[in-house]
């Protein structure tokens, strides 16, 4: 049956293309009244609109946001990770692929010891832990095809962040405190507080000169700035004397990709969302896909209820077990995705959940058709083009490391990759060898930036960091919004849940949801660990016009203002 199913693959939706594609003819006939942004930080969210305001598209925006965050947002905004952004502009969807790469040296048993166990320390912390950041490349080809604005002007506000600094909100210094104290209990040698220790002050003046001299090249000599030049040399240095493998070679090798997002019809909707190498599109769609279908035979449990979140956390350990099956580079091995969201099999998992009991976690399989940091914005533009961007260098500040003389923190994306067949990563995530390390390869990934549209009009934009846990936590914001009607600001805020299959019959959910709910789940044999994933910043349009809304324990900022006419 696995190999005539896998027949479906011909008809894939995804697909990668290394073309260069020329620069859309930005010129949109219908201006609406509003635009929005949705951002993990009031640096960001300032800079943004005011290039919307300026006549720029989401894009443009984006593209701005994503260099203010690497400035001001060190945990997770980055230019030494990686990520993708999901777009719909002028009635046409696109996907730009910039996650991270292995380095040519990189191999399947690199994080291994003479026994073959895996040492984990070395995917998460240090130069070894870097894979080749691709988010200055996919800034700038998204730029190429979709910007109206200038390069320049799109970069200059992170110089000036960079350069003249800014006061460090009283949540990132906590943040800075404690992951350095964090590194101090386990004996990490590293020199982040070199570059980071002045920012743990609240209300401080941070300063950058370095990453401002980074941000100089990037804005005056475009990619080449940092993937050539200067900032390529310094960055190879710091590799080859810290244990690293990124070399310039490397970094001159590494290109950002255009691949067809996944476009998938749900109920009134059609999603557009993350193809691989993300896990999350084809996840998404799987997870509310068999949610309808389980729903032809009950009726729908009350949001947040025993019986829902049981619901969701029985189809959850089928999304979770195909993903590790199946999932991984598609340049590197086939990822059968129309095969996966495809109704039949969609009907037949479905039919394999409990609606009653536990199902014994051992026995589920794949299908047989056969961050935790990392950051996410949303941006529509007062066209009615939006865009979803989730952007990641890993866990919390990445790999500990700052490239000396660039002034910039290092991912520690290869974790993503799986060390060893059926051992789980830092996010407890089981992998296969579709996702073994490989020269060159992109490492399966959770991010999920997605955009629903009804009709040909944007409805949401929404997306969320948080490792497997974006899963979750994109699914549910698109529940919560469109099934269950909740406001932007409703959706972004209300206690959410995970199960990921492994650790068995294990449920993590936000404070806030109900103490019954909790107590009724135990009894039901579900272990309950209260956890604060997840970061959800989404743009929903009403009948009334745009909401937009950032989730509110974090230090996000939403707006949305009335558009200056043309």
């Amino acid at each position: 049956m696995r190999i005539v199913l896998l027949s479906l693959l011909l008809c894939v939706v995804t697909a990668c293309s290394q073309e260069k594609v020329p620069a859309a003819d930005i010129t949109p006939p219908v201006i609406a009244s509003q635009q929005a942004v949705s951002m993990p930080d009031t640096f960001a969210a300032d800079a943004a609109m005011a290039v919307l305001n300026e006549g720029g598209t989401a894009v443009d925006a984006a593209i701005t946001a994503q260099f203010v965050l690497a400035v001001t947002f060190p945990e997770a905004g980055n230019i030494g990770g990686g990520g993708f952004m999901t777009i719909y502009m002028d009635d046409e969807a696109a996907f730009m692929d910039y996650r991270e790469m292995a380095p040519a040296a990189a191999h399947r048993d690199m994080y291994l010891d003479e026994n073959g166990d895996v040492k984990t320390e070395e995917s998460l912390f240090g130069a070894k832990a870097s894979g080749i950041p691709g988010s200055v490349a996919g800034m700038w080809e998204a730029h190429q095809r979709f910007g109206k604005l200038p390069w320049k002007r799109l970069v200059q506000p992170a110089v000036d962040l960079a350069k003249n600094g800014f006061n460090v909100p009283a949540k990132l210094a906590d943040h800075i405190t404690r992951y350095m104290a964090r590194m101090e209990e386990q004996g990490i040698s590293s020199n982040f507080e070199q570059f980071f220790g002045e920012a743990a002050a609240a209300g401080v003046l941070f300063k950058q000169p370095e990453l401002a001299a980074a941000m100089e090249r990037i804005r005056d000599q475009g990619k080449d700035g940092f993937y050539e030049g200067e900032t390529a040399r310094l960055i190879a240095e710091f590799m080859a004397a810290n244990g690293g493998l990124v070399t310039e070679a490397d970094l001159r090798s590494y290109q950002a990709k255009w691949r067809s997002p996944i476009v998938y019809p749900w109920q009134d909707y059609k999603l557009i969302t993350a193809p691989p190498p993300s896990s999350g599109g084809v996840a998404v769609a799987q997870w509310i896909s068999m949610l309808n279908e389980v729903l032809k035979q009950q009726k729908l449990p009350d949001q947040n209820s025993t019986a829902y979140i049981h619901l969701m956390s029985e189809i959850g350990k089928r999304v979770f077990a195909d993903r590790a099956e199946y999932m991984g580079d598609p340049d590197y091995v086939e990822v059968p995705v129309q095969a996966l969201i495809d109704p039949e099999y969609i009907q037949a998992r479905a039919s394999e959940v409990n609606p009653d009991a536990i199902s014994v976690t051992e026995e589920v399989k794949p299908g047989l058709y056969e961050s935790p940091d990392t950051t996410h914005f949303s941006v529509m533009d007062k066209w009615g083009n939006a865009v979803a961007n989730t952007t990641t260098i890993n866990l919390s500040f990445g790999s500990g490391v700052v490239v000396e003389g660039a002034g910039f923190l290092l991912n520690d994306e290869m974790d993503d990759f799986s060390a060893k067949a059926g051992v789980p990563n830092f996010f407890g995530a089981i992998g296969g060898t579709a996702n073994e390390i490989q020269p060159g390869k992109r490492m399966l990934s959770s991010m999920t930036p997605t955009i629903v549209l009804k009709g040909e009009q944007v409805k949401l934009v929404t997306g969320s960091p948080g490792g497997t846990t974006i899963i979750s936590s994109v699914a549910q914001s698109i529940l919560n919004t469109l099934f269950f009607d909740m406001t932007a600001e409703e959706s972004a805020n209300s206690p959410r849940f995970h199960h990921q299959l492994w650790p068995k019959d294990t449920i993590a959910y936000h404070e806030g949801l109900d103490a019954a709910v909790v107590s009724e789940l135990e009894a039901m044999g579900y272990t309950m660990k209260q956890s604060n994933f997840g970061d959800v910043h989404l743009i929903k349009r009403t009948d009334k016009g745009l909401e937009a809304a950032s989730e509110a324990r974090g230090r996000g900022k939403a707006m949305v203002e009335e558009a200056p006419l043309d």
